[in-house]
């Protein structure tokens, strides 16, 4: 009896007699691949920890887009109006995210290769400088939270004064288009102020034919007559020398310009020079690199953006008006040296003031 007993055993084991099952034949194949017998093993229980992982992030990240899914709807249906802001301020934030994230590329590119910032593409170099002016705004909604309980009253204040203390990301689209005009109109002020300065200082130069020219020029801006190239380009040497020359400009043609800049004016006259300057060297750069790109390029988003941060108000110009102007610019700075420099920016007020009617 017991010898058949193992007899048996033996041809079930084998497939003699008996057809063997999944678990008994994986259990065989593991035993000749030299693996102990042990507990059968379980065909749910196959994947590794960072599947694990992937799926449980992959279930948490569906439940999170599914609840603010819901959460969209619910704002939307109970509070429109609050909603409205949320989505500005949410998209604001990626959007700014997105802006640091490409800044700190460019800047460890920079780092890496050595390159300098009038080395960098015409892109590169005005998303630089954009975000810097937007990280200062930023920066200072930041100094003001510090206090206790005072982030409260700072997004009472942001909803009450957008203009001033939030950046374009922030903006509904109305707003864009208002509060550039607003600001266009606060520089457009000073423009007159900026000529009634020029025609002062006329006698003191001392070539009697770039006074004609200058005296000419004025007389044909403060008559609502566009300036062509050539008449600007014909002063290069006024604004060379004093009284003219960037480092002998007056405090108070300087607190004009600075506003025809959209800079602030209230410093002292030293800090006043050193901003105008960097500020023109920095628009001086970006010509360049614009010219070794060309005009073409441009979308006509950062075409109507050029022509604004160079004293154009573009937001009512066609987009064919101003690639033209922002092609006679190019002209004019292209031409410049560095000991010009002042000629261009005056040129802010000289060639934006009368084109195509925009003086009023």
């Amino acid at each position: 009896m017991a010898l058949s007993r193992v007899c048996w055993a033996r041809t079930a084991l084998w497939g003699s007699v008996v057809t063997p099952g999944p678990f008994v034949t994986r259990r065989l194949q593991l035993g000749r691949s030299g693996f102990a017998w042990g507990a059968p093993w379980s065909s749910k229980l196959h994947l590794s920890p960072k599947a694990d992982v992937k799926s449980l992030i992959s279930y948490v990240v569906t439940k999170t887009k599914a609840i603010n899914g819901k959460y969209h709807r619910f704002l939307n249906r109970h509070f429109p109006r609050f909603y409205i802001l949320y989505t500005i301020f949410m998209k604001g934030f990626q959007m700014l995210w997105a802006d640091a994230k490409k800044a700190r590329r460019i800047k460890t590119n920079m780092w890496k290769h050595n390159i300098k910032f009038h080395q960098l593409s015409y892109r590169e170099m005005e998303h630089l400088r954009q975000f810097r002016r937007d990280i200062a705004k930023c920066l200072f909604l930041g100094i003001i939270s510090i206090p206790p309980f005072a982030n409260y009253l700072v997004f009472l204040l942001m909803y009450l004064f957008p203009r001033q203390l939030l950046i374009k990301h922030f903006w509904t689209p109305k707003q864009q288009t208002d509060f550039l005009d607003i600001y266009h109109g606060l520089r457009k002020q000073s423009h007159s102020e900026i000529l009634s300065n020029l025609e002062r200082v006329i006698p003191l130069i001392s070539d009697p034919g770039l006074r004609w020219h200058l005296t000419d020029l004025c007389t044909k801006i403060q008559n609502g007559t566009h300036p062509a190239v050539h008449e600007i380009l014909a002063l290069r040497e006024c604004f060379c020398n004093h009284p003219l020359g960037m480092n002998q400009l007056q405090t108070l043609q300087m607190k004009a310009l600075s506003r025809a800049m959209l800079l602030t004016p209230h410093l002292p006259p030293p800090f006043l020079k050193h901003r105008l300057k960097t500020h023109t060297t920095v628009i001086h750069q970006l010509d360049r690199a614009l010219a070794k790109l060309g005009i073409g390029q441009l979308t006509a988003q950062e075409v109507k953006s050029a022509c604004y941060l160079r004293g154009l108000n573009s937001t009512h110009i066609a987009e064919d008006r101003c690639r033209t102007w922002l092609g006679e610019w190019l002209q004019i700075s292209c031409s410049l040296k560095e000991a010009e420099l002042s000629l261009l920016l005056h040129n802010v007020v000289l060639l934006s003031t009368n084109y195509l009617g925009t003086r009023r």
